[in-house]
């Protein structure tokens, strides 16, 4: 659960929101998203009250991947990423370009879209899990731990996939993680929780000054320290 958190994300920049598990960093990610309501106060995206009523709308302006991406297994890949460009009532000529595009900067290849998600590896299917949140060109991208569950040297790949993503076509992205490592590394913005409540918010180097000396972990260990004072 959150406690009184008053929070705002910078336009065009990727965030990451840190703490231990349970500190209430997915149930933010889910406010954004309008899978769940607050008991108290408004979340607003794109400067608006989200209108639980008409929420279509607001998700098709976001892109969400969660861990294991929790992709369709009866559709293939290409089904998975192109779904709902299909509801939305794009031309094939426009899918099949943004797909190229998403291949590319994805690096996946073409045999690898043909295949069920029990055929690839947990690497292709968190690369297909982005593709799909990013086939619409989202406004906003939401990741729940996307990395966490595939293994290092895939995860470095992906991570350096992201940051080209975001260079390419940069715009607001909320990072879940509990990794300071890799907060310090893909994000602009960083956001450390603990216990519902925000421990801090603001940019890299603001944290960086700090304690320049410190590795990441210890970073993070001095930030909740304070939450356990």
């Amino acid at each position: 659960a959150l406690d009184a958190a008053t929070l705002a994300f910078p336009d065009g920049v990727i965030t990451a929101l840190i703490g231990p598990s349970g500190c209430g960093k997915s149930t933010l990610l889910k406010l954004c998203n309008g899978l769940i309501r607050p008991d108290s106060g408004t979340v607003s995206v794109f400067g608006e009250a989200i209108d639980y009523s008409n929420l279509p709308v607001l998700r098709r302006r976001l892109g969400y991947a969660v861990q294991g991406n929790v992709l369709f297994p009866h559709r293939t890949a290409r089904q998975n990423i192109t779904l709902l460009a299909q509801l939305e009532k794009w031309s094939e000529a426009q899918i099949e370009e943004r797909v190229t595009e998403l291949m590319s900067l994805c690096q996946l290849l073409p045999e690898q879209l043909d295949r069920y998600p029990h055929q690839l590896s947990g690497g292709q299917q968190q690369r297909v899990g982005l593709c799909r949140a990013m086939m619409l060109r989202p406004e906003i991208l939401l990741l729940d731990e996307p990395f966490a569950a595939i293994d290092p040297i895939t995860r470095e790949d992906i991570q350096q996939q992201l940051l080209a993503l975001q260079q390419a076509e940069p715009r607001t992205c909320v990072l879940v993680t509990h990794d300071m490592r890799e907060a310090l590394l893909l994000a602009e913005h960083i956001v450390v929780m603990s216990r519902g409540r925000i421990l801090h918010s603001g940019s890299k180097a603001d944290l960086l000054a700090r304690n320049p000396a410190a590795d990441a972990p210890a970073l993070l260990r001095e930030l909740l320290s304070g939450a356990e004072a």
